[in-house]
């Protein structure tokens, strides 16, 4: 997570253990980027998301909090699981929550949020002779 110097300690440790328990709810690597975007918020969050060491599995969360962005970029196979739509869903929880000033509770329901969306389906039934 980058955060720069928007949070305590104790509020990274928050952040930390949210990313942690997104990846082992959905089985699936999140990233969290708090800070301005260079350029474009989208163009900005998808470059970030390039630089994740496995990033086709990845999540990246990018929240700008001066120019007001949220981004949520899915690599390739985190995308069978989370589409845009229910990114979006994640997406509308933060902004409630930054919109009274709480960018770490955000942050955490967000990540929650979307552990819980991008869970990877179990099959309800096997082929088994």
């Amino acid at each position: 997570m980058a955060a720069g110097e928007a949070f305590t300690a104790l509020q990274r440790r928050e952040i930390d253990k949210a990313i942690g328990d997104a990846e082992s709810v959905s089985g699936h690597a999140y990233s969290v980027y708090v800070g301005a975007a260079d350029g474009a918020a989208r163009q900005h969050a998808e470059a970030l998301h390039q630089q994740l060491e496995h990033p086709d599995d990845s999540i990246l969360v990018h929240v700008d909090p001066r120019g007001r962005t949220i981004e949520v970029v899915t690599g390739a196979r985190a995308a069978t699981c989370l589409d845009s739509r229910l990114a979006g869903l994640a997406v509308l929880t933060m902004q409630s929550a930054f919109a009274t000033g709480d960018l770490t509770r955000g942050l955490v329901a967000g990540l929650q949020q979307l552990a819980a969306l991008s869970r990877r389906q179990s099959p309800l039934h096997t082929d088994t002779p």
